[in-house]
């Protein structure tokens, strides 16, 4: 949301393409993260007591369509679950970076 408000561009001008992160069947988290997102709690499933699997793509694409992004796509990847593609500090518990790049057309 700080991005688009930033770059005072309507929602419908945006395409947002959602990079490879870790997907809804790896990221677990606790109730801190629950309580930071309200109104989301259709991302988050259960595991076991005081902790939950989130759909952090879910998320995006909610909050991207409530900026107005109609135009969304990615999502499908998980950084965790697929080592032969990617890097995971959660699963390699390395000291290694990762990096991202926007750009304007």
């Amino acid at each position: 949301e700080a991005t688009l408000a930033a770059m005072r561009i309507p929602g419908d001008r945006v395409l947002a393409w959602l990079g490879p992160a870790i997907g809804p069947r790896a990221y677990e988290v606790g109730e801190d993260v629950l309580a930071a997102f309200p109104g989301h709690e259709a991302a988050f499933s259960p595991t076991r007591p005081g902790h939950w699997l989130l759909d952090l793509y879910a998320v995006a694409r909610r909050r991207l369509g409530q900026a107005g992004v109609t135009r969304i796509y990615g999502g499908g990847f998980c950084t965790y679950s697929e080592p032969q593609r990617f890097f995971s500090h959660r699963r390699d518990r390395t000291g290694a970076r990762m990096g991202a790049f926007i750009w304007l057309a």
